[in-house]
């Protein structure tokens, strides 16, 4: 049988990955150590004031000595304030500090992973950890943290006064203290999995909703509000039966220990004031022996307490770590290669590829393929031929599972993903239009563009006219995915980032699938205007798009089965035959 882990170290474990985030703030930290410590002494100093004055009496003859102890009592309240003050602030900011790099660097990492991550993970998880997770270290950091270590203090130094002040008394309080330490052991590990549970469940709760909020359209265009209501209603009460879980053994744990550890003390004192009645125990002393047994038990108390939080940080500790160490697949080089001005063009050798969720299901078999340099390319087929899957191979996104793909030259894989995308513009058929003006939704293909150039590409795009007609023109806020405009409005401003961009190749992604005849007939000539100047590849299954195509690949079943022109294909190709005549009818054999 497998060794357990040792608890503690399984308890605070993960809160060690934080270090690397406090390094860069560490002289505040210490400073807030250092306040800490202060604010713990100035408050073990109060109980000698306290035996002084029940010692000395309250006589006329001890009045002078009297307001001695007074004045001390103000100072060391003042140090204990001002302490007290600098500790919450120096916490306070390293908390918030910490949380705000931790975000950064988890967003940083995660915009960074290829999509290959996404097909198994939903965003509202994702963000869940960005929000809930980090919330939680914050807490610890900020406040639990600090006072654990202060309550630390406090129960250290109060036993050493309490040894101090009476050491067979101290004895029996710490003999006490072996049944406080066991409940903290059993249920300590208990509550990080239900802490983690919860926070799972959590995660789960806010993944359906993101899903949802996003496909409000279609949601309501089903009639489905009340199921998906009904849904979420059921994944937000596991949710909080998993909360109830953690807070009921949160309480439990509490309870025992306060329980303990005051019944510990009413024995204690009871031994203590049977020793003032013997002599052996100044009254005075007694009255020590308890406020520093108070300080003490309060100490113990509080750290149980504080312990659940850190239980829970830890869990959401564990989850964001795990989630800073994911490695996307895809990754620059160490040393990359340099993409040459010219060469050959695009080449594909005996590249296959399956998705990781469906590795069993090839989308791409040993296709092999040479793209020239300014040629126009077409790929035509039926959905799920692997014409996207091609396109997101030259992205990058993926790599190929056998074979190798070739940009003027280079193998892909050796190239800075940087390098290798600024060489691509695309046009992907389900449009991404952020939540911003016009503007700077064009601008996003060049950051560094003028508003001329924007303009420009607008123009070009055919997006120009209806812009301007917005209620503030190419200021005018888009809505979130582009809500306020249609959808073949979202696909100009798309196609306008793209010849922004003005990259040497360019992948169109059924380009022109949801504008009208007009429309698309001034897109068409816009695209063949941009398509002279590089090479271009084209998805369509609008065939009436790719007629003027240098070249036309039929693709089907993640190969290439025919390629040729319009006209050679209708004699050579049945399927691209039977999906001309679906389109155009007897007319399909006409010349373009």
């Amino acid at each position: 049988m497998p060794e357990s882990p040792k608890p503690t170290l399984v308890r605070i474990s993960p809160l060690l990955a934080l270090l690397p985030f406090l390094r860069p703030y560490r002289l505040r930290a210490i400073l807030a150590l250092l306040a800490l410590t202060v604010a713990a002494s100035a408050t073990l100093a109060l109980p000698v004031a306290f035996r002084y004055m029940i010692d000395r009496g309250f006589s006329a003859a001890s009045a002078g000595h009297i307001n001695s102890v007074f004045i001390a009592l103000f100072a060391v309240s003042a140090v204990l304030a001002t302490a007290t003050a600098a500790r919450f602030y120096l916490v306070s900011w390293l908390g918030e500090r910490v949380t705000s790099d931790l975000r950064s660097a988890i967003y940083r990492h995660v915009i960074r992973m290829s999509p290959a991550y996404f097909e198994t993970t939903q965003t509202g998880e994702v963000l869940s950890r960005l929000t809930t997770d980090t919330t939680l270290v914050q807490t610890v950091i900020g406040t639990s943290l600090s006072m654990g270590l202060r309550n630390l203090l406090l129960m250290a130094g109060g036993l050493v006064m309490l040894f101090i002040t009476s050491s067979s008394l101290t004895g029996y309080i710490l003999t006490t203290l072996l049944f406080v330490i066991l409940p903290i052991m059993l249920f300590g590990r208990r509550v990080r999995q239900l802490s983690r549970a919860s926070q799972d469940r959590i995660a789960d709760a806010s993944a359906m909703a993101g899903e949802i909020l996003n496909a409000i359209p279609t949601v309501q265009a089903f009639n489905q509000q009340a199921h998906e209501a009904q849904r979420f209603d059921g994944a937000v009460e596991h949710a909080f039966d998993s909360a109830l879980a953690r807070i009921r053994a949160r309480s439990l744990l509490t309870a025992v220990v306060i329980l303990l550890v005051f019944g510990a003390i009413v024995f204690v004192l009871w031994l203590g004031a049977h020793a003032v009645i013997d002599g052996s125990l100044t009254p005075g002393e007694l009255g020590q022996f308890v406020l520093y047994a108070v300080v003490t038990a309060g100490a113990i108390g509080a750290i149980a307490e504080v312990w659940g939080d850190i239980q829970r940080a830890a869990g959401a500790t564990e989850r964001l770590m795990e989630l800073l160490a994911l490695d996307s697949p895809v990754q620059t080089p160490e040393r990359p290669h340099a993409l040459a001005a010219t060469g050959d063009g695009i080449r594909l050798e005996n590249v296959s590829f399956a998705y990781p969720s469906r590795p069993d299901t090839p989308a791409l078999h040993q296709l092999n393929l040479h793209i020239h340099p300014g040629e126009r390319v077409a790929l035509v087929g039926p959905s799920g031929a692997g014409k996207t899957t091609l396109f997101q191979l030259l992205l990058r996104f993926y790599d190929p599972d056998q074979g190798q793909i070739k940009l003027q030259g280079v193998n892909l894989r050796t190239l800075a993903l940087n390098d290798l995308r600024q060489h691509l513009g695309v046009v992907l058929q389900d449009t991404v239009i952020f939540a911003t003006s016009a503007l700077e939704n064009i601008r996003y293909g060049k950051p560094e563009a003028s508003d001329q150039e924007v303009f420009a590409a607008a123009r070009e795009a055919a997006a120009d006219e209806f812009i301007q007609r917005l209620p503030q023109g190419y200021a005018s806020h888009l809505g979130e995915r582009g809500v306020r405009l249609s959808g073949g409005q979202r696909q100009r401003i798309a196609i306008a980032r793209a010849i922004l961009k003005n990259p040497p190749i360019l992948l169109l992604d059924e380009a022109t699938s949801a504008l009208d005849a007009e429309s698309e007939q001034l897109v068409q000539q816009a695209l063949e205007r941009a398509a002279a100047k590089r090479t271009t590849l084209v998805i369509a299954h609008r065939l009436a798009t790719v007629r003027q195509a240098d070249r036309i690949l039929v693709m089907d079943q993640g190969r290439i089965i025919a390629e040729g022109t319009h006209r050679t294909l209708l004699q050579s190709s049945p399927l691209y035959a039977r999906l001309a005549a679906l389109q155009f009818g007897a007319q399909a054999d006409e010349p373009a």
